[in-house]
C-alpha cells in the first residue's frame, strides 16, 4: 500500500469513528443510566459494584459489535430493509426520548430510589446483562443506531476493514466510558444535586430525541429518493 492508500484507510476510519461515537455516546447515555446503575447495586458493596460495571461493560461491547457486523446482514436475509429499521429505530428512539423528556420526574431519578426487585438482592451478578444491559444500557434504541451505522459501510475492500475498525474503536470507547461511569455512579450521583440530576436527564432526553428524528427524516428522504427512481 502506498502512502495515499493508508492516508484514505485512516480517513475512512476516522471518520467512521467520528460518525459512530456521539451515535452511540447519546443514545446509550452512561451518566444518566448510571444513576439508575447506582439505584441497583446501592444495597451492595463496593467489590460486587466494579465487577457488575466490568459485566455491563463488555456485555454491552459484544452487543454493540453484534449489531455494528452482522446487524446489517441479519436484515438482509429476512428481508427487512434499511429504511424500514431506520423508520422503526427512529421511532422507538424519538418516542422513548419524548417519554423521558415530558415525564413529571426523570425516570433516572426515580428508578435510583427504587429498591431492586425481589429475588436479585442474592447475586449482584445476575443483575449484569438483565436488566442493567438489556434494556437499560444497549437497549433496542442502541442496537438500532448500531445496525445503521454497519449498514453505511463500504461495499467491499480496504474501506470497508478501514470502516469496521474506526466503528468498533467508537464501541469499544463507549464501553470504556460506561465501565468508569458505572464502577463510580455512586460518586457520580453524590456530586449531583437533584437540580443537576434533574437537567442532566432532560437535556440528554433532548439530544435522544433529536437523533430519533434525523434518523427518521434520513429514512424518509432516501426513501422519497427511491421511488422518485422507480
Amino acid at each position: 500500500m502506498t502512502v495515499a492508500d493508508w492516508r484514505e484507510v485512516a480517513a475512512t476510519a476516522n471518520k467512521a469513528f467520528l460518525l459512530a461515537f456521539p451515535s452511540l455516546f447519546a443514545i446509550i447515555n452512561p451518566i444518566g443510566v448510571a444513576l439508575i446503575f447506582d439505584g441497583f447495586m446501592r444495597n451492595f458493596a463496593g467489590e460486587d459494584r466494579v465487577k457488575v460495571a466490568s459485566l455491563v461493560s463488555l456485555y454491552s461491547l459484544l452487543i454493540m459489535f453484534g449489531a455494528l457486523w452482522g446487524g446489517a446482514y441479519i436484515l438482509s436475509f429476512f428481508g427487512v430493509s434499511l429504511e424500514a429499521l431506520r423508520i422503526a429505530g427512529g421511532t422507538v428512539v424519538a418516542l422513548s426520548a419524548w417519554q423521558l423528556l415530558t415525564s413529571g420526574e426523570p425516570r433516572a431519578e426515580r428508578m435510583s430510589r427504587e429498591p431492586p426487585e425481589e429475588g436479585v438482592s442474592g447475586d449482584p451478578l445476575n443483575l449484569a446483562f438483565f436488566p442493567l444491559t438489556l434494556p437499560l444500557t444497549t437497549g433496542p434504541g442502541t442496537i438500532a443506531v448500531a445496525i445503521t451505522l454497519g449498514a453505511e459501510r463500504p461495499a467491499s475492500g480496504e474501506g470497508l476493514l478501514a470502516f469496521f475498525l474506526g466503528a468498533s474503536l467508537a464501541a469499544v470507547a463507549n464501553a470504556v466510558i460506561i465501565s468508569i461511569a458505572y464502577r463510580y455512579s455512586d460518586r457520580v450521583t453524590g456530586l449531583m444535586s437533584a437540580a443537576a440530576r434533574s437537567v442532566v436527564s432532560r437535556l440528554s432526553a433532548f439530544l435522544l430525541m433529536c437523533i430519533g428524528v434525523q434518523i427518521l427524516v434520513t429514512a424518509v428522504g432516501d426513501l422519497v429518493t427511491k421511488w422518485r427512481f422507480m
